[in-house]
């Protein structure tokens, strides 16, 4: 729930303002701490004007976790360190500042973010970018600096609004941090009359590498749309919305070595030809979302379902986008491109109010789809298995800004011929997290 400095409040404010004014001509003691003179008060009176269209929000995730294994890969707040199994830790810790102005017929005019993340980890930038809306047609906005990339559902989804710990170790693998520098042209009617409302078009151009990036390793940009169907209500208890997305992008190849799967053999061949340096590996994601809302006296039903599958470049070992030039015992590394695939689908459902609700989710991301099973062996590495993973939750808001999560999460990997993979590695994690929100 975002603070903002509305009519009331102002008014409470001037007069408080007012009161120490006066309270401060007959003041006893000339200079005490609790003073506050006529120019004080006219530069408060500033100040507060100033910042009338500023809005603060911000929250913090503090939460305890249990895996199965010391030590265990964990895509629900990072891998365990080798002698531990459980931990404390500060997820997210979020503050955020907001401001907006607005022409004269009230439609916005622009707006701007900024947002950082404090944690014991240290205190990164989340969000830095502004939004210029046009007002004659009161359609268009152009969105530029460090945002979210306009892909998918999942992938946009704020994590204080989230019903499941994190997103799917797909969305975490091709999109690390699912921001990025860039800008981007909308689409989006602002008018209740305009029949095209429910439409929103969004097409961007990013460095891509994430934020996690210190630095563009390369000219080549990606380019990122996404059509979506706001919310309607396609029958009186059925609240429909949806999306199609493209990802066009790549990395500039660095190196000669390009490994890609060989259809007959279903092995990794390489083309070591020396024109391979300078061009563009691809990294290409096509996906479509859909969520159905169903009211009822309670709450709501809810199911959400989204697939993926595209192109993805990255290295032997990891499909994880790289965020800088890949190398390899100082060397530049060979570049490795698979074709893959993933889908997340959720369930929820409130229990008697919409205070308590029950979560199910399935999620699975096949990194490599021309191989599978004990054919993954000899040349291949935990970057090739497929993982699917079950989890279920219970969410529960002991206040209005104060959310309880309890989640217990079964990721299964295939069984390969890969020494670590040739059984269900034991990852199942168990996440208690508390939300503070303001």
């Amino acid at each position: 729930m975002k603070l903002r400095i509305n009519l009331v409040s102002r008014v409470a404010i001037y007069s408080f303002f007012l009161y120490c004014t006066l309270s401060a001509s007959f003041a006893q003691d000339h200079g005490a701490l609790t003073d506050i003179d006529t120019t004080t008060a006219r530069k408060l009176f500033a100040t507060l004007k100033k910042y009338e269209f500023v809005g603060i929000s911000g929250y913090i995730q503090p939460q305890f976790q249990w895996i199965q294994t010391k030590g265990a890969r964990n895509f629900n707040g990072g891998d365990f360190q080798p002698n531990a199994s459980n931990r404390f830790m500060m997820r997210r810790g979020r503050i955020r500042f907001d401001y907006a102005r607005y022409f004269e017929n009230n439609m916005p005019k622009l707006y701007f973010i900024f947002q950082f993340d404090g944690t014991e980890r240290g205190i990164f930038i989340r969000d830095f970018w502004g939004r210029i809306y046009e007002n004659k047609f009161k359609s268009f906005y152009l969105t530029t600096g460090m945002f979210a990339r306009p892909f998918g559902f999942e992938v946009g989804y704020g994590s204080p609004d989230r019903e499941s710990p994190e997103r799917g170790r797909m969305s975490q693998i091709l999109m690390k941090v699912e921001r990025d520098f860039g800008f981007m042209g909308s689409y989006e009617p602002r008018t209740k009359t305009n029949f095209l409302k429910h439409i929103k078009f969004d097409v961007g151009v990013f460095n891509g590498q994430g934020v996690n990036s210190v630095a563009d390793f390369d000219n080549h940009k990606d380019v990122i749309s996404r059509l979506s169907v706001k919310h309607f209500n396609l029958a009186p208890k059925l609240i429909v919305s949806g999306s199609v997305s493209g990802f066009l992008g790549g990395m500039e190849q660095f190196t000669n070595k390009i490994y890609s799967m060989n259809a007959s053999t279903r092995q990794f061949s390489v083309d070591s030809a020396a024109s391979n340096i300078g061009r563009i590996a691809p990294r290409n994601y096509f996906g479509a979302d859909i969520q159905i809302r169903i009211p009822n006296r309670v709450g709501e039903t809810e199911f959400r379902a989204e697939y993926i599958r595209g192109t993805q470049t990255a290295l032997q070992s990891t499909t994880e986008t790289p965020a800088i030039i890949p190398l390899e015992n100082g060397k530049l590394a060979p570049l490795y491109i698979r074709n893959f695939d993933g889908a997340y689908f959720y369930f929820l459902q409130h229990l008697g109010s919409r205070k308590h609700q029950l979560v199910l989710k399935y999620d699975w991301y096949d990194p490599n789809k021309k191989v599978k099973g004990t054919a993954i062996g000899q040349g291949f590495t935990a970057a090739d298995v497929r993982f699917n993973t079950f989890g279920f939750g219970y969410l529960t808001y002991i206040y209005e800004n104060v959310r309880l999560m309890l989640w217990y999460e079964m990721p299964q990997n295939e069984k390969t011929a890969i020494q670590d993979y040739s059984k269900d590695i034991k990852d199942n994690s168990f996440t208690c997290r508390v939300q503070y929100r303001f």
